[in-house]
């Protein structure tokens, strides 16, 4: 993906306004009245906000534009939902605000179809994570979570492994500037051993001095699961020729192994 190219949706990143907590709550009040110019400065000048919050989920391959737009969906809905009242700083609040909509975003176009009931009970568990974690300063555990839920611990550790993005067997794991270790490398087959894998080498070689003919046969017939008679029909000889051919094939290549 292009994580980091200066212009997303149109928007140039390095020109973003920054703006001061003071102007943010002058803003935010002229808001609150329905001023409509304030609403489109505040937005503005809160995209660099969305752009860091956006860049935490680079690793899952998703478009950058796409995930803008949905960051600066939960910003407006911060914007819009925004207690003036309340002491608290209009970045704590958003902050959440922002994650959860790219999260929800996320969950929802997950190439793995999970139930609604199962996403509700992920969501409502990746809240309350983030809730415990401002209110205890610390990663609260599944047990925490749960307990705060008022649902089982596996129901809740099964409903946030649901949501977890799928892991592609040619994700690089390494990378020390040279060639990469992918997922697949780190991977062992049980069932598969030198023995068989010398046996898989000795078999190609024989295949190879075999005809051509006699090689189609023997591909037709044990590779692809056809009859002889299908083989016969499908090259124009006869079935008994491709009797003669494969047995004869077949005994070369015994000698062969």
């Amino acid at each position: 993906m292009y994580y980091n190219k200066v212009e997303i949706c149109g928007v140039n990143t390095s020109k973003l306004k920054n703006l001061t907590s003071e102007e943010k709550r002058v803003l935010l009040l002229r808001t609150k009245t329905g001023d409509a110019e304030a609403r489109q400065t505040l937005i503005d000048g809160n995209l660099r906000l969305v752009l860091s919050i956006i860049q935490r989920f680079t690793n899952r391959r998703e478009n950058l534009d796409d995930l803008f737009q949905v960051g600066c969906i939960g910003l407006i809905k911060a914007i819009d939902n925004f207690n003036t009242e309340l002491n608290v700083q209009f970045s704590t609040y958003a902050v959440p605000m922002i994650i959860g909509e790219v999260r929800r975003y996320l969950r929802d176009n997950n190439t793995i179809r999970v139930s609604r009931s199962l996403r509700d009970l992920a969501y409502r568990s990746l809240q309350a994570r983030e809730q415990l974690s401002r209110d205890n300063s610390k990663e609260p555990t599944i047990e925490e979570i749960a307990e705060y839920l008022g649902e089982k611990k596996e129901a809740v550790n099964g409903a946030m492994e649901a949501i977890v993005e799928p892991v592609s067997l040619y994700d690089s794991v390494y990378n020390d500037g040279g060639d990469s270790i992918y997922v697949i490398d780190q991977l062992s087959d049980m069932d598969s051993n030198d023995e068989v894998w010398l046996e898989d080498i000795a078999l190609k070689e024989a295949m190879k001095k075999l005809s051509d003919r006699e090689r189609t046969i023997i591909n037709m017939r044990f590779y692809k699961g056809k009859t002889q008679m299908e083989i016969a029909e499908e090259i124009g000889i006869s079935q008994a020729q491709v009797s003669r051919l494969e047995k004869g094939a077949l005994e070369r290549i015994k000698k062969q192994i």
